[in-house]
């Protein structure tokens, strides 16, 4: 639980080392430090984000989590997500496939709170949610979401710049006042002892299906396989540091310049695995109506990049909202009919079939 005093993260497992951006620095203009996000941006796709100057905003939001993951089962349950490939909402424990097999389940609960219905509070855009959400909607999820944001944009900003695209091109693509799939994330998986468990993904491997990821963790459990590779390395978390992500919908826009990489949860490595993990996410989406394609017409660095690249398709012929929706769809363990399900919930992955 948020608060517990837990074991340090191990030294005697694999690693991938990611890149420290001070966000102070890149709001600032530092040219050096702006240089780093975009290094890491354009070949990870993974970093760590110091100085965000969200942590009273991130312990509270975790108290959230925490109370409302102790609700009856019964009661989460109202607000479940259902089939329809919805996001917001609860998402139980075994809710999803983790692979193409169908044969095992996620062992992640979490609830998401939607951006649209947190900064819009009281009034309903999407959905409602558990007592213990609307209580701390005000002052504790829009400050989170606002704050979230703010990071966002900085970032967003400097892309747009890095991509040669005209002033405000990204920031339009994710208007605060349009309506979005952006999203708070509180997740809870439980202590794992058994070893078959250990060596089994607790979420599936998967490229994020927006734009920018944001996490928050306590504990180890977060994997990657860069591209190139053919195994998983842990992401070491590191207190007071986010780590961040490019999803499907910023490496399209960018014409693959940008790397939405894949990842996976499995249980925390050594001793951490004896305790519940938690974890915060916001992820920011585009505007629901927005069609994700390479924006070759606004940039030349991206029609050149797109060029480069004949063996990919950077035209989806999706808008955000239908990327989305197919993608947690597919994965829905009530929706499977097959191989092919699992299929139809990729994104961007570079290895499609990876557990």
């Amino acid at each position: 639980m948020p608060g517990t005093t837990l074991p340090p993260f191990p030294d005697d497992v694999r690693t991938h080392p990611l890149l420290i951006v001070d966000f102070e620095l890149i709001k600032a203009g530092d040219r050096e430090e702006i240089d780093r996000l975009w290094e890491a941006a354009t070949t990870l796709g993974f970093w760590y984000l110091k100085n965000h100057g969200a942590d009273q905003e991130v312990n509270d939001m975790f108290d959230v989590g925490a109370e409302t993951l102790a609700l009856p089962l019964e009661e989460r349950l109202k607000f479940e997500q259902g089939d329809n490939g919805q996001s917001f909402g609860y998402k139980k424990v075994g809710a999803q496939a983790i692979d193409g097999t169908g044969k095992y389940l996620d062992n992640i609960e979490f609830i998401n709170v939607s951006k649209d219905d947190a900064l819009a509070y009281p009034r309903v855009v999407h959905l409602t949610y558990p007592s213990t959400i609307n209580a701390r909607m005000e002052n504790t999820v829009a400050p989170y979401v606002r704050k979230s944001l703010d990071v966002t944009f900085v970032v967003l900003n400097i892309f747009n710049d890095k991509l040669g695209l005209p002033k405000g091109t990204l920031e339009s693509m994710h208007a605060m006042d349009e309506h979005s799939a952006c999203e708070v994330r509180c997740t809870r998986s439980p202590p794992v002892q058994d070893k078959e468990a250990m060596e089994r993904a607790m979420l599936a491997a998967h490229t994020d299906f927006g734009s920018l990821t944001i996490l928050h963790n306590r504990l180890g459990g977060l994997q990657v396989m860069p591209p190139g590779h053919d195994e998983w390395s842990y992401i070491r978390p590191i207190p007071g540091h986010a780590i961040c992500n490019i999803a499907d919908a910023l490496s399209i826009f960018s014409g693959g310049i940008l790397q939405s990489n894949i990842h996976r949860v499995v249980p925390p490595p050594g001793a951490q695995a004896g305790y519940e993990r938690w974890s915060l996410v916001f992820f920011t989406r585009p505007t629901s109506s927005k069609v994700l394609r390479a924006l070759v017409e606004s940039s030349p660095i991206i029609a050149d990049a797109v060029k480069k690249q004949p063996d990919k398709n950077f035209e989806s012929g999706s808008t955000a909202a239908e990327w989305l929706a197919r993608r947690v769809r597919n994965q829905r363990i009530n929706n499977r009919r097959g191989p092919d399900t699992w299929a139809a919930s990729r994104g961007t992955e570079h290895t499609p079939t990876a557990a």
